[in-house]
């Protein structure tokens, strides 16, 4: 691919994991509704939507309700959401990813976030990476969600790079596909079996390096 001139990033489980989060938002929202919810039913609202995780929950249990409740009720997730993330402080970063925005930022190296959360913004300044990212394009910039590539291609354009000389780094297979799609470097964190499209997989990101990731390019 050459020299790499950007590098992209996704917020969840690869900055920071706000997992726990989005569960003890859905969790007070459940108890609001009075529908039973745990923590193995939360792992089906993995990587899901807001309107579809809210379907899930009240066909679990066996409410319904007009779309106009629905909205209301998705509106209300995430301002529990919100309230929540309040308490993020740059503790929450996940082991070794600021020393390799660092270390990117240090060569020169342009870099970006493409989130799907429209909370995006309040996060990466709560974890006060902010000066490490060149711009944030999250899910109220683009129409069509992970797989489809608009946000990295999205992300690319507003730092004036062709895609062929980014890298993209996500931890799910979703993000994997858009990264590939939007013919970009794709660097997976997590499972290999999970990210099995990726050119590069890491267990965590403290194995990531520009050393690496540059050697890698050059096979």
């Amino acid at each position: 691919m050459g020299q790499i001139q950007a590098v992209i990033f996704d917020l969840d489980g690869v900055i920071t994991d706000t997992a726990e989060y989005h569960y003890l938002a859905w969790k007070q929202l459940a108890d609001d509704l009075g529908i039973p919810m745990d923590r193995s039913f939360n792992e089906q609202l993995k990587g899901v939507g807001r309107k579809e995780s809210l379907d899930k929950i009240l066909e679990h249990g066996g409410k319904h309700l007009t779309e106009e409740e629905k909205e209301f009720y998705a509106t209300k997730k995430n301002e529990h959401y919100k309230t929540f993330i309040q308490d993020i402080t740059p503790d929450d970063l996940l082991p070794g990813i600021l020393d390799f925005m660092k270390e990117i930022k240090e060569a020169g190296i342009q870099t970006a976030l493409a989130s799907a959360s429209k909370n995006a913004k309040p996060v990466i300044k709560r974890l006060e990476v902010e000066q490490y990212l060149d711009t944030v394009v999250d899910a109220a910039q683009v129409t069509n969600g992970k797989p489809d590539p608009e946000i990295f291609i999205k992300g690319a354009d507003q730092l004036s790079v062709d895609p062929a000389y980014c890298v993209g780094v996500e931890d799910a297979q979703a993000g994997v596909q858009a990264i590939k799609a939007a013919g970009m470097y794709a660097v997976g964190i997590g499972a290999e079996e999970a990210l099995s499209q990726a050119d590069w997989v890491v267990q965590q990101p403290s194995q990531l390096s520009l050393e690496e990731l540059k050697r890698r390019l050059e096979m």
